[in-house]
């Protein structure tokens, strides 16, 4: 799943804690914090602590996988340039 924004993540987080069917109360807990932190991460807020974040994350039994972003549009006829050599 590609998630770029906090809103993504929290709307993804508490989609899997529904899926489980975890209260907020059960997952803060499992995760180690306060169920209103849990409820404003799961709203999106931006600036919700990352080591808490990790904490949700494993609680939930999932884990981050980060990539770059591939290139919007790719021009094939300018990416072949680079292997032609010398014209």
């Amino acid at each position: 799943m590609r998630i770029s924004h906090a809103r993504d993540l929290g709307i993804y987080v508490r989609e899997q804690r529904r899926a489980a069917g975890l209260s907020q109360d059960e997952l803060a807990t499992r995760a180690g914090v306060s169920r209103r932190w849990l409820s404003a991460f799961e709203g999106g807020k931006p600036s919700a602590e990352v080591g808490l974040v990790f904490h949700v994350i494993v609680a939930l039994g999932m884990f981050v996988d980060v990539s770059p972003e591939p290139p919007r549009e790719l021009d094939l006829d300018e990416y072949l340039k680079r292997f032609d050599g010398p014209q």
